[in-house]
């Protein structure tokens, strides 16, 4: 099958390679501008793979478009709504893409789903790829599972016959609010913990997950979702990879955060922990943790005061 790959950062890179590896026809896009994407196109390599001679590139997004008859997309959460713009001035219609992205849309609080069904008004299938794994460990032949789901079954189902392999379990997702949602919140959860292991509280971090999965929990409830997703591969599954992994780029922001040391790759979280808020004020739910994180880094009030106090909050019922 022919797929295209929008995206060519550590993520972008590593779908085609995987996507390859599975005997499919691969071509990738990225911005002619791009560092990534120009490292890619013209070495084959970045600093965690090398692709293939038969992985294709292009700059032009007619091309890669028309290429796929799945077009899978792994691009930075905030660009998504543009680049669907982009996309609709081509006939899609009876393609399937798949958003590899975990976030929300900072402005709006809205799902990526939501974001792409709003730009995209042909008729087309679209699915998300969420769950734990890291590039390095994949690369390293260390399986994971993950989660493909979307509101058709049988384009889910038609996904997972694609992708799945012994590398990777893919699981149907059956609840789209709550996967994305989940997906999308781990990150915050995820600079929460590094900031913990900045200040050398990481044996806070097991009070971190279990309440942080209580309180997305709760928001995806409120949002029609299933609130027992979020214990799931999407959010609470996803946590090791995040919350612990020297890999997450998430966890790695929150710890150089509060050292004051730089951190110049990207952390979705930032973003998605704006929507957050927004989407607590909306619905009217509390989320401490998220909050305390929008207070340090946006806010720029006092971390340790501030995730100390966290944990100081009036004692209550934990269910």
């Amino acid at each position: 099958m022919n797929i295209t790959v929008l995206g060519a950062g550590r993520w972008g890179a590593f779908l085609a390679w995987y996507l390859h590896r599975l005997g499919h026809q691969i071509m990738v896009w990225g911005r002619a501008d791009s560092p990534n994407y120009l490292e890619l196109m013209e070495t084959r390599r970045n600093e965690y793979l090398t692709l293939p001679p038969a992985v294709t590139f292009t700059t032009e997004l007619d091309q890669a478009v028309e290429f796929g008859n799945i077009v899978v997309i792994s691009i930075p959460s905030q660009s998504l709504r543009e680049l669907a713009k982009q996309i609709n001035q081509y006939p899609v219609s009876e393609k399937t893409f798949v958003l590899c992205m975990k976030g929300l849309e900072e402005g709006s609080g809205k799902r990526l789903t939501q974001v792409f069904n709003e730009e995209v008004t042909q008729t087309c299938a679209v699915a998300i790829w969420v769950g734990p794994g890291h590039v390095q460990d994949y690369l390293n032949s260390i399986p994971n599972c993950m989660v493909i789901g979307s509101d058709h079954i049988n384009t889910t189902k038609m996904l997972v016959q694609e992708f799945g392999s012994d590398l990777i379990r893919f699981y149907y997702g059956q609840d789209l609010i709550g996967n994305e949602v989940g997906a999308a919140a781990k990150n915050v959860i995820g600079i929460a913990a590094g900031m913990l292991d900045g200040f050398n509280y990481s044996s806070l971090k097991g009070a971190l997950m279990a309440r942080g999965a209580r309180e997305i929990s709760r928001l995806v409830r409120a949002m029609g979702g299933n609130e027992l997703t979020v214990y799931g591969l999407s959010h609470l599954g996803d946590y090791s990879a995040t919350l612990y992994s020297p890999y997450s780029h998430n966890r790695a922001f929150g710890e150089a955060f509060v050292q004051g040391k730089s951190f110049t790759k990207l952390a979705e979280g930032v973003s998605t922990c704006k929507a957050l808020i927004l989407l607590a004020e909306r619905y009217e739910i509390e989320l401490p943790i998220c909050e305390s994180v929008h207070k340090i880094i946006i806010e720029k009030k006092d971390a340790r005061e501030v995730l100390l106090n966290l944990y100081l909050r009036p004692v209550k019922f934990e269910f």
